[in-house]
């Protein structure tokens, strides 16, 4: 499997209690396209998350934010994990 960060733009002001859930819609989704998001990041101030998954395809990932109503605006596979 390949692991994925993507990015989410447009999300200023994003509450904790609002980032805990899109994460826990895209955990509830992500069986579906044999994704698992491992990690998220968010920075309320600029309106940026970043999200660490591992799946098949960046585009499993993406059809698993599209369902849970927030589409990545950019996916990158990565290849080097610290």
């Amino acid at each position: 499997m390949a692991h994925f960060m993507d990015v989410h733009r447009g999300v200023r002001g994003i509450t904790p209690d609002q980032f805990h859930q899109a994460h826990q819609d895209d955990l509830e989704r992500e069986k579906e396209e044999g994704v698992h998001f491992e990690h998220a990041w968010a920075d309320p101030e600029s309106g940026t998350i970043y999200c660490l998954s591992e799946g098949p395809s960046a585009e499993a990932v993406q059809r698993v934010h599209e369902r849970a109503g927030h589409k990545a605006d950019e996916i990158h596979e990565v290849s080097m994990i610290v």
